[in-house]
């Protein structure tokens, strides 16, 4: 199944998803520093990287959906992309949270129920991460049907840079 939105021939919801994956794992990262080193500017940092993650994943979530819905219904992979979705909500919903939690705080010090939820957010990102997978890799959505291994470039052999379908 070929991804229903594109830009200069490839699907834009994997082009999006890699900003809140990024955000959001680094933003855990610097909590844990934070909590070993007690510097301000890496509670600071993760706060706005929380933010970041959670607009990114918000934006990734529209174009996630609108190639949802063109699976057909009843189908293993629409199965899957609804877990995939849900559970990427789930995570901005988590790393939301975790962000109003410490925008109370004195240089946004994350409490133990906002680390909670932040950690709890990237462990659940590495199963829809590999549902993500499943769906790509296994299941052959958002995949150009003429891939190959000496498919031409999507560059120069699209007439469109722009596609919605």
């Amino acid at each position: 199944m070929e991804s229903r939105v594109k830009l200069f021939g490839h699907p834009v919801h994997p082009m999006l998803i890699v900003f809140p994956l990024g955000l959001l794992a680094t933003s855990v990262l610097f909590d844990t520093l934070y909590s070993m080193m007690r510097k301000p500017v890496l509670a600071i940092a993760s706060f706005y990287m929380t933010v970041s993650g959670v607009v990114g994943g918000l934006a990734a979530a529209i174009f996630g959906l609108i190639d949802w819905m063109g699976l057909p219904r009843r189908s293993r992979a629409s199965r899957i992309g609804a877990m995939h979705g849900a559970g990427n909500i789930l995570i901005v919903v988590l790393f939301a949270i975790s962000a109003w939690l410490r925008s109370d705080e004195d240089n946004f010090e994350p409490s133990f129920p906002a680390r909670l939820l932040s950690f709890t957010g990237s462990a659940l990102a590495l199963v829809t991460a590999w549902l993500g997978g499943e769906l790509v890799y296994r299941l052959g959505v958002a995949v150009d049907p003429g891939a190959n291994l000496d498919a031409p470039n999507s560059l120069t052999h699209s007439t469109d840079r722009i596609t919605v379908r």
